[in-house]
């Protein structure tokens, strides 16, 4: 396997300037989850996905049992549209809602096997363009990525608490 080279840009030299941009870590991770999400939806195209469909099933399998409520605080989206993001996994027949065993005033979403099936294919679809990404990188330069990415995240939902 040949030895990962860093890919290093320069915005000056490709003519666009960041300015003020340049000091935001926001402004640079949406510019990443840009990318990689267009590069994404492009290559699972053909399920004709609603935006967070497949982040919440992807949820939904990781936690059997988990509450709509739940994955919309962890998805960061809206509780009326995630509804609309589990009415439409369950058209599909990919998942299903079910009383909670422990609060029958919640349900509990699962997954079915014809979802896991689909979620499977799709996360295949994922390695690939996201494996595209990852070349530039080592796995110890990943894992550090990754648990940044992780901290950051939980310094954000301390701060909206």
């Amino acid at each position: 396997m040949p030895a990962r080279q860093p890919v290093a840009i320069d915005a000056a030299k490709e003519g666009v300037k960041l300015g003020r941009l340049d000091d935001f870590l926001g402004f640079r991770l949406r510019r990443v989850q840009n990318s990689l999400s267009g590069n994404f939806a492009q290559a699972i195209a053909s399920y004709g996905l609603r935006s967070g469909e497949f982040t919440t099933l992807a949820l939904v399998a990781a936690n059997p049992g988990i509450s709509q409520n739940e994955l919309a605080r962890e998805v960061g989206l809206d509780k009326s549209v995630m509804v609309l993001i589990v009415d439409d996994l369950e058209k599909r027949e990919w998942a299903f809602r079910g009383r909670s065993k422990t609060d029958r005033r919640r349900h509990s979403l699962s997954i079915t096997p014809a979802g896991q099936a689909e979620l499977d294919a799709m996360f295949a679809a994922l390695e690939r363009t996201e494996g595209i990404v990852e070349q530039g990188f080592s796995r110890a330069e990943l894992n550090l990525l990754h648990e940044l990415l992780d901290r950051m995240h939980a310094l954000c939902i301390d701060a909206a608490a």
